[in-house]
């Protein structure tokens, strides 16, 4: 035998010792981690291309999209949080092998996140001024400004967004990642070649992305709708679909979304909290946090990519209610997890300079940005994958309000009360507001490995 064949028969035997198990084998999972990697590969790297397209407007353009961002994806994740109850209710129809459910619990998945989206957009954009006040007050006049209008743009499409995501998670559910990967980059690439016109070319700044984003996000729901109806055979949805959701499937959804959702809302405004000890910082320590944020999102591309598998791969497995599969896999995933953040920590570090040039950041904060994105990649590769990984497999068993009761006491006992005082009280800085963060997440993730090591959390019947 070959050295070749020789590596590639033990990396097979590796790879179906770790990432198979009765009904699912190690080729269906890369299949479905593939496309998500992509995803996010994509969502990260162009994230980090408009954050560096809008510094050319300048630094107060960077903080005030940055602040409305804060709101942003606190809102965004109650968006997402409901469509994995989605996710997970089609995940575990699939795995039953139960197609009208399926189709079902896609539409109203899809219905029920749009309609929250809509409620609150109306209610950022009727009181997003008193809204900026109490959360931003602190902030200088021309960065509120700006804020003002990323803020009425961001709240306008929130339902084009809400859709996307929805029907996104329905797809991972059921093992459609390619099309749920499609249908990220019709939302993802626009929104940059649009950012490049209106903001580099025709100068228009926040306005400018304010614009690409609500065309962005509206042509993808309407390429998620095209493909529901009249591309995907075995869903076989019509538009009626949308609106006639019985109520014992919308209870499911947010049966496992509402909790989520609860602990998003606490956990993301905690967030918002700690943004608000930030810009009481000043405008170099708001673009410190949002550089280094940028950084350690790029780091965390394939161990999210990871957890979104593990919700599709645990919910299936439940479905067939073989815990077995799901305790083994899970095991898998968070090791794997770890190992993707050396790997990346390996990448990013040595490219530190090259990476963030393209944000031009004033010289004055470059070594304070090294510095937290150096302690926060060795912090990542023991405590990310136990902290975010195993709650996402024992949300895709049901066990939702338990995941969601430990994520928010963990982030306001520590992450908000912690970052406060070392932050603030103690003076250091963003540095402080960080190593709280990292804190966190040992403790959160110590608490998920004791509810896994038990029994509770696979004994929740959900369909």
């Amino acid at each position: 035998m070959t050295d070749s064949g020789i590596r590639t028969g033990w990396s097979t035997r590796l790879l179906d010792k770790y990432l198979s198990g009765r009904s699912i084998d190690y080729r269906q999972i890369i299949g479905l981690f593939v496309p998500l990697l992509v995803d996010q590969i994509f969502i990260v790297g162009l994230n980090m291309v408009n954050t560096a397209m809008i510094s050319s407007a300048g630094v107060d353009a960077v903080s005030a999209v940055n602040m409305v961002d804060s709101l942003n994806i606190f809102l965004l994740s109650i968006f997402v949080a409901v469509a994995t109850g989605g996710t997970v209710v089609v995940a575990q129809y699939k795995g039953s092998n139960n197609p009208i459910m399926v189709s079902k619990a896609t539409a109203g998945s899809a219905s029920a996140v749009s309609l929250l989206a809509l409620l609150i957009g109306i209610f950022m954009i009727a009181f997003h001024n008193p809204l900026l006040n109490v959360l931003f007050g602190s902030a200088e006049p021309a960065v509120m400004e700006l804020a003002r209008t990323y803020m009425i743009g961001s709240g306008l499409s929130y339902v084009g967004l809400a859709f996307v995501e929805a029907v996104c998670g329905a797809l991972r559910g059921i093992g459609r990642s390619r099309a749920s990967l499609a249908l990220s980059l019709v939302m993802n690439l626009p929104y940059v070649g649009l950012n490049l016109l209106f903001i580099n070319v025709l100068d228009m700044g926040v306005l400018g992305m304010s614009l690409s984003v609500n065309i962005s996000r509206y042509l993808a729901a309407a390429c998620a709708v095209y493909y529901l109806i009249k591309v995907d055979a075995e869903l076989r949805l019509q538009i009626r679909d949308f609106f006639h959701v019985g109520l014992d499937m919308f209870k499911k959804v947010f049966g496992i979304g509402m909790p989520f959702a609860a602990e998003q809302m606490f956990f993301n405004g905690g967030k918002i909290l700690t943004q608000i000890f930030i810009v009481s910082m000043g405008t170099y320590a708001i673009a410190t946090n949002a550089i280094s944020g940028a950084l350690a999102g790029a780091m965390q591309i394939p161990a999210n990519a990871l957890s979104l598998t593990l919700i599709t791969v645990v919910g299936q497995c439940m479905g067939r209610r073989d815990v077995k599969d799901a305790k083994k896999l899970t095991k898998s995933f968070v090791v794997l997890g770890s190992f993707f953040y050396v790997l990346m920590g390996l990448i990013i570090l040595p490219l530190f300079h090259p990476l963030i040039s393209i944000f031009n950041p004033p010289a004055e904060i470059v070594d304070d940005i090294f510095l937290i994105v150096l302690i926060n990649t060795i912090a990542q590769i023991p405590l990310w994958s136990i902290s975010f990984m195993i709650p996402s497999a024992l949300r895709a068993a049901g066990d939702a309000k338990f995941t969601s009761l430990v994520s928010m006491l963990s982030m306001w006992l520590f992450r908000v009360v912690l970052g406060y005082i070392l932050g603030i009280v103690l003076g250091m800085g963003i540095l402080g507001v960080w190593l709280a963060m990292n804190a966190e997440w040992a403790i959160r993730g110590a608490v998920f490995i004791w509810r896994f090591a038990g029994r509770k959390w696979y004994r929740h019947k959900l369909i």
